[in-house]
C-alpha cells in the first residue's frame, strides 16, 4: 500500500505550482509566487511573481506588480514592472507607471501613467533579479 516509489501530490511540481485567486475572493496583503499566478478576484497589496502573472477580466489589483511576464485583462492601480512581455488585453484599465521589456496593447485597453522601455528597463531587470534572489 505505501511503497517507497509512491509520490505525494504535494511533491509533484511543488516549486512550479500555479495559484488561482478566484472571483469573489479578496486578499489583503502582499503575495509572492514561484509559479504562475492568476487573479480573478481582488488583491489589495503588492504581487511578485517568478513566472507568468495573469489578471483576469474581473480581476483587480490595488498595488504594485513585479514579474517576468504579465497578461492584464482587468484593473490595476499601481506600478507594473515586467522583465519580458506585458500584454494589456481587452478592456484593461491600468492606472500607474509601466516598466517593461516589451509592451503589447490592444486598442480597447486604457493606460494612464508613464511607460518606460529600453535602456531604463535594463536597470529594472537587475533590480528585480536581485529582489527575487533574496
Amino acid at each position: 500500500m505505501f511503497n517507497s516509489k509512491s509520490k505525494s501530490s504535494f511533491d509533484a511540481g511543488a516549486g512550479n505550482a500555479s495559484t488561482l485567486i478566484g472571483a469573489g475572493t479578496t486578499i489583503t496583503g502582499d503575495m509572492e509566487s514561484n509559479g504562475d499566478i492568476r487573479i480573478d478576484g481582488t488583491l489589495k497589496g503588492n504581487l511578485k511573481g517568478k513566472a507568468k502573472i495573469i489578471v483576469g477580466a474581473g480581476g483587480v489589483v490595488e498595488g504594485d506588480i513585479e514579474g517576468i511576464q504579465a497578461d492584464i485583462m482587468g484593473h490595476v492601480t499601481g506600478t507594473i514592472k515586467v522583465q519580458e512581455l506585458l500584454f494589456l488585453h481587452g478592456k484593461t484599465q491600468v492606472n500607474g507607471d509601466i516598466y517593461a521589456g516589451k509592451l503589447q496593447v490592444e486598442p480597447t485597453a486604457v493606460f494612464n501613467g508613464n511607460c518606460h522601455m529600453g535602456a531604463n528597463v535594463v536597470e529594472l531587470k537587475t533590480e528585480v533579479a536581485n529582489v527575487m534572489n533574496q
